[in-house]
């Protein structure tokens, strides 16, 4: 295959990537640009394919990805949809380390003098990143699964340790640099281990509160990872891309963490999300019992209410409930009653993790707006419905100065007329931390599955077929 064709075809591939991140951009336009994204991929292994050797092993290798890939895609649920991000973040990673060991250990791989240093300068970042990258989404993995605690595991000496792990693995850079053949296996190998533990305690150090920031940090340092390798093996494309992977995930973490109220140095150190310990169970001011209700109920100050407030949680996803919240949203909205969505940064367990739910139940893109375009309506809100959200709506974030997550904007709902929080119990939520919200004189909590719950809602207001009188008005014809 002639070097032009590669070119032009590395060429198109990079432009229909950047056109997928456009596309990205927008609810409207994310399916065109996963499309696009798509393609681009498509065209970027075709021309790589045709200029390698081996092909029945290119067939077999690419064969058995596309059968994995398809396979876990089509199975996995929206639920566990941030672990399965994490867990391709660690796959990039992990790739990164082996290409690199491999650039070291091909003979000729790089020329002499200046060059050769260049080039193993490249390995040697290129297996520090991305073995940062595969231990990190690892343990992101594990807290996730609920296989390792969602709060912050704070080692003893945590921050002298990290400091010792960063001078160590810059002293086994020189070693490495200036050894005579393949003899810097030793540092090389030194750098693996050493990196693999520091990408672990750093992300054991994040809170349950933050693992959407996490989520969306680790496919930066993926994408970092995919530029190093590109560097490794002078791959124009691969830089390309990880270039664009690694930027955009560092400006999604940089507005998630003005999201949260965060430091965005603090997240690249790791010192995130320590205050996210279980609270002590203490509520400021007097405890006042939490006031429980029904279905029934509900579906009643549904009809009462005109203006409508919906702030989705991470409970919505676990009980599959949008598709039956979309249709309460549409039969309210037939009947001239103003119905919104509020989605908080963070919601869920990476980001946008609601609006993929909301989209995928076809709520109107229109309705669903961010923290920021609807804090300051709750006030005026006749009626807000919380669907499983906890850490989100904790009105101590503003109010207790000495609770581990103040200071981060939450969404305001406690200022609407009434709240209804639909929840299995008064539980912590992922954060380890006790809301407040629950006690409040003007929330009302409707306990049990939310699926079922929001079913029965959506029952009382469905019409039954011939009906008459007060059913006529919630006629959907």
């Amino acid at each position: 295959m002639t070097t032009p064709f590669v070119t032009t075809a590395y060429i198109a591939a990079s432009i229909l990537f950047i056109l997928s991140l456009s596309g990205l951009s927008t609810q409207a336009t994310a399916k065109g640009g996963n499309l696009l994204g798509v393609l681009g991929m498509a065209i970027a292994f075709l021309a790589t394919a045709l200029i390698s050797q081996g092909y029945p092993i290119q067939i077999g290798s690419i064969g058995l990805g596309i059968l994995v890939g398809v396979l876990a895609a089509s199975r996995v649920a929206m639920t566990a949809m941030p672990e399965m991000v994490a867990l391709l973040n660690s796959f990039v990673g992990l790739a990164a380390v082996l290409v690199g060991f491999a650039e070291y250990l091909q003979a000729g791989s790089a020329g002499a003098g200046l060059e050769e240093t260049i080039h193993r300068i490249e390995i040697y970042i290129g297996v520090f990143i991305g073995m940062v990258t595969f231990t990190g989404s690892m343990v992101a993995v594990g807290k996730l699964q609920a296989l390792l605690p969602s709060r912050a595991v704070l080692l003893p000496a945590r921050h002298l340790l990290t400091m010792a792990m960063l001078v160590a693995m810059v002293g086994l850079a020189v070693p490495f640099v200036t050894a005579p053949g393949q003899s810097g296996l030793l540092p090389l190998g030194l750098l693996t281990l050493i990196s693999g533990i520091f990408g672990g305690v750093i992300v054991l150090a994040i809170g349950g509160a933050d693992m959407a920031v996490v989520i969306s940090l680790l496919n930066s340092y993926s994408g970092l990872a995919s530029a190093a390798a590109g560097f490794m093996l002078n791959n124009d494309l691969l830089i390309i891309t990880g270039a664009l992977v690694g930027s955009s995930g560092a400006i999604l973490s940089y507005i998630m963490c003005k999201g949260m109220n965060r430091s965005f140095l603090n997240v690249l150190l790791g010192g995130f999300g320590e205050g996210a310990q279980v609270s002590s169970g203490k509520h400021s001011g007097p405890v006042v019992e939490a006031t429980s209700t029904n279905v029934t109920e509900v579906a009643e100050r549904l009809r009462a209410a005109q203006t409508i407030v919906i702030v989705p949680g991470y409970g919505m996803a676990v009980a599959q409930a949008q598709h039956a919240i979309a249709e309460i949203t549409r039969i309210l909205r037939d009947q001239g009653k103003q119905v919104r969505f509020g989605i908080h940064p963070v919601a869920g367990r990476m980001p946008g993790h609601m609006n993929v739910l909301l989209a995928e139940a076809n709520v109107p893109y229109d309705i669903v707006l961010e923290m920021d375009e609807i804090n300051d309506d709750f006030a005026g809100t006749d009626l807000v419905l919380v669907i499983g959200a906890n850490d989100t709506v904790n009105p101590s974030a503003q109010e207790d100065p000495t609770s581990p997550i103040a200071g981060m904007p939450v969404m305001q709902v406690w200022q609407a007329e009434t709240v209804v929080v639909f929840k299995r119990s008064l539980a912590a939520g992922y954060a380890g931390v006790d809301n407040p919200l629950f006690h409040r004189d003007n929330t009302l909590m409707c306990f049990g599955d939310a699926r079922s719950n929001i079913n029965g809602v959506l029952a009382q207001l469905t019409p039954v077929a011939g009906g008459s009188g007060s059913e006529a008005v919630l006629s959907l014809a």
